[in-house]
């Protein structure tokens, strides 16, 4: 098979689109998810002539997201699959009390789906540890810069549930990736350490130039060039919905690296979209101005970042 020539992307986020089912003792709700599609729906809402591509597997069932997406004149690049990845979470009372099973998954991503793909940046959004295979990532390696972020790495199905598991592959990953996200239970996982910045130092160790560790209400940091950069959380006005978070961070934070940002400036900007994001249900739908606004005001009050050490 000959494949045709493709513009250049500056970013090609990789993943699958989710069937998810949200059922508390309100109401159960029905609706997409999914790295790939929290940040389909943020590069748009950025700017929609922004050179993106979204490559993702489903099965039929959520080939009316992908028809969607494209009618927003997103690049959509879709393989079959047998079926769609399926969360359902289970909320009690207390909505810190979840239960999550896995009614159906995806089949993994090949080699053979990556040949055509052309980006400076590739963001690869795991779900479930089998998504990538090293060798796919190593593939991707020698066509651009490789973004990933670790939680679906450290998820594993067996029958319907998910359980937590090491990431037996980290080793045949990491010396492939340009940069890496992950939050404090995540970076625990991996490393086994308390300190974000002893994190950072190992990570970066394999290679790794841009190590993003976000911490919640107490911000984020960021390690590049040898230098840690604290980035202030941008208190929201009231929280709504926090799925999809950790994949706006990432959306804002690639946006702007790709315009020539800082990083101090792209993990500002990064966090002033999740909290955005934090006051709505789904996928951010703000707008760059709305950013712009958040941080010159909450900025004015002189927020310190607060991380913890």
């Amino acid at each position: 098979m000959e494949w045709q020539t493709v513009t250049m992307n500056k970013i090609c986020c990789i993943g699958h689109i989710t069937r998810d089912r949200i059922i508390t003792p309100q109401q159960t709700i029905d609706m997409a998810g999914g790295t790939s599609f929290y940040m389909a729906h943020g590069m748009h809402h950025l700017s929609p002539d922004f050179p993106f591509q979204l490559v993702t597997k489903i099965g039929q069932e959520s080939q009316e997201e992908v028809d969607r997406l494209r009618q927003m004149n997103i690049n959509v690049l879709s393989y079959s699959s047998r079926h769609s990845v399926f969360f359902e979470n289970h909320y009690g009372l207390d909505s810190d009390q979840r239960t999550q099973r896995v009614l159906a998954k995806a089949d993994p991503f090949t080699i053979e789906e990556m040949k055509p793909l052309q980006a400076e940046v590739f963001h690869l959004g795991s779900l479930l540890a089998d998504d990538f295979s090293p060798e796919i990532v190593k593939y991707l390696s020698q066509k651009g810069r490789i973004s990933i972020d670790v939680q679906g790495y450290l998820r594993e199905v067996r029958g319907e549930k998910v359980y937590a598991v090491d990431w037996k592959d980290m080793d045949a990953v990491l010396p492939y990736v340009d940069m890496m996200k992950l939050n404090e239970h995540e970076m625990r996982a991996i490393m086994q350490l308390n300190n974000p910045k002893t994190v950072a130092e190992k990570l970066a160790s394999y290679g790794i130039r841009e190590v993003i560790i976000t911490l919640g209400s107490y911000g984020s940091l960021i390690y590049a060039d040898k230098t840690y950069y604290e980035i202030p959380a941008y208190p929201p006005q009231k929280i709504v919905d926090a799925t999809g978070c950790g994949d706006t961070y990432s959306t804002g934070y690639l946006y702007m690296r790709s315009q020539g940002a800082t990083f101090q400036e792209a993990g500002r900007f990064a966090s002033a979209m999740c909290t955005l994001k934090l006051e709505h249900n789904g996928p951010f739908e703000g707008s760059l101005n709305d950013i712009e606004t958040l941080i010159k005001n909450t900025d004015r009050l002189s927020q310190p970042a607060r991380i913890r050490f």
